[in-house]
């Protein structure tokens, strides 16, 4: 579809604004070319689609060897444009080239633009009482890692979390209030798939552990 309606809508384009010129500075028109059509591909390929064009390639790399679409795009495009070395001057190549960098990085940034969320690792002296106020509070997961200590030796608790980045203040006043020596390393992810995330957010009941006094009355 994007293959035959994509050059319908550019004649359009070109007969409705006919004459319509906004600057002849070569550096503008790159830079404000190069972000249109980052937008405009992140707008395509964040819906799953293609332009019908060079973007196949990157999409096929990225789904079989994990290659971001971007890097993959800015090289073809770069090898494209080399072989243009020979008809047009070097200063228009470097223009090509400007426009090419400013749409991958554009196209890079807004592909992941929403998905992005914060991965929380604390290490503190009440961990219970932090997860218990994480899945109360903040209704976040909490998953429990073994760790540690590399100078003292000993066993301790890492509470591991994924949450947004507007809930992150929230997280450190917590933490701050049951453990001021707490110790956290906060690292940004790109995407997170999930539930709670990408999917609905599901309570499953939580499992009875038996005490002591039940497994002797038994």
């Amino acid at each position: 579809i994007s293959t035959f309606v994509f050059p319908l809508e550019l004649w359009i384009c070109e007969q409705l604004f006919q004459g319509v010129q906004l600057t002849n500075n070569l550096l503008l028109n790159s830079i404000y070319s190069g972000l249109g059509i980052g937008l405009a591909l992140a707008i395509v390929l964040r819906q799953g689609a293609s332009t019908g064009g060079m973007d196949i390639p990157p999409l096929i790399l990225r789904k079989f060897l994990n290659i971001p679409v971007g890097m993959s795009m800015y090289i073809f495009d770069a090898l494209i444009l080399g072989t243009q070395l020979t008809i047009v001057t070097p200063e228009m190549f470097l223009y090509g080239l400007l426009v090419v960098l400013l749409y991958t990085l554009t196209l890079d940034r807004l592909l992941v633009l929403g998905n992005a969320r914060t991965e929380v690792k604390i290490i503190c002296q009440h961990s219970q009482l932090l997860q218990q106020q994480i899945l109360e509070k903040l209704d976040r997961g909490v998953t429990i890692l073994e760790g540690r200590g590399g100078y003292s030796g000993q066993e301790q608790e890492i509470l591991l979390t994924v949450l947004s980045n507007r809930e992150l203040p929230r997280l450190e006043k917590l933490v701050h209030e049951i453990d001021p020596s707490a110790f956290m390393v906060i690292s940004r992810v790109s995407q997170v798939q999930g539930r709670g995330f990408t999917s609905q957010k599901v309570y499953p009941p939580k499992p009875t552990h038996r005490t002591d006094k039940d497994i002797s009355a038994d």
